[in-house]
């Protein structure tokens, strides 16, 4: 793969009988998304997707947390490199600088594959335990269903940096207007018994019995026939289009490069200079 940096592999694939099971694998930097580990999940999503015996797919993270979000200084961080383009006709963010190159990389690795693995016409389930922040919830917002365990947090801190909220704008419909406010205002985190409260997540169990619940629920599902399924997702997702998600989220977009920009001009970087060891000392 153009781009790739480390020898581990960034995504794990397994399927067991009706499902298939991908896993993020970067446990040292608590499942950090870099550009390696988007394209591995989408080649995970496509293989689940065009397998006949698979009708359902689970996302989990390796290691103590669900994803601390987008990888913004691990060593592995290669947002300056090519890949190969997927979710749209962006041209190549590397030969850009500027607005220009973040628009045009965020628009397909951020957003672009957000929408792109939403359609995926199966049942996805995320399973999540310990971190699920700003990144990391836009990948379990993809997801159709969401089992947590009793350590896994929620929160969305990338306000601090001046940018309201990720690219993968969901916030008002995963949860109630004011709710959503709150989330963002404070970037506080979200336990996932309040989160089970506010209908963000399906499921809470204990962190011991997390995997073995997933996969009850999964194998249930699995027991529907595969097409009800796919038009049944469709007709959900539909739903949410039309009350303003796809549109919202066009709208976000723009919002989130224009504080990039603003930040690219007032302070030291496009994320306000604000980098992993200040988002951890302020939301610990």
């Amino acid at each position: 793969m153009p781009g790739e940096m480390s020898d581990e592999t960034p995504v794990l694939y397994e399927r067991r009988g009706p499902v298939a099971y991908v896993t993020m694998n970067r446990p040292r930097y608590r499942n950090a998304q870099n550009s390696a580990m988007t394209y591995a999940l989408d080649d995970a999503f496509y293989r689940a997707a065009d397998d006949p015996a698979v009708k359902v797919v689970v996302l989990a993270g390796a290691g103590e947390h669900f994803s601390a979000g987008h990888d913004i200084g691990t060593p592995e961080r290669d947002a300056h490199l090519p890949f190969e383009r997927r979710a749209g006709l962006w041209w190549d963010h590397s030969q850009r600088s500027g607005a220009e190159s973040r628009f045009a990389r965020e628009s397909e690795v951020y957003l672009g594959m957000c929408r792109r693995w939403r359609e995926l016409p199966k049942p996805v389930i995320a399973s999540v335990h310990g971190a699920c922040v700003a990144g990391g919830l836009m990948l379990a917002w993809v997801c159709d269903l969401i089992v947590a365990s009793e350590d896994a947090f929620f929160a969305d801190p990338v306000v601090r940096m001046g940018i309201p909220g990720v690219e993968y704008f969901a916030h008002p419909w995963a949860m109630p207007p004011r709710i959503a406010k709150e989330f963002l205002y404070t970037g506080d985190r979200m336990p996932a018994r309040r989160a089970h409260e506010i209908g963000m997540v399906n499921r809470v169990v204990e962190r011991a019995e997390l995997a073995e619940a997933t996969d009850r629920l999964a194998l249930r599902i699995a027991e529907m026939p595969s097409f009800g399924l796919a038009l049944t997702k469709r007709a959900v997702n539909q739903a949410e289009d039309l009350q303003g998600l796809h549109t919202g989220m066009d709208s976000v977009f723009g919002l989130h490069h224009l504080a990039h920009a603003h930040n690219a001009e007032t302070a030291a970087d496009s994320l306000g200079g604000i980098n992993i060891s200040a988002m951890k000392e302020a939301n610990s």
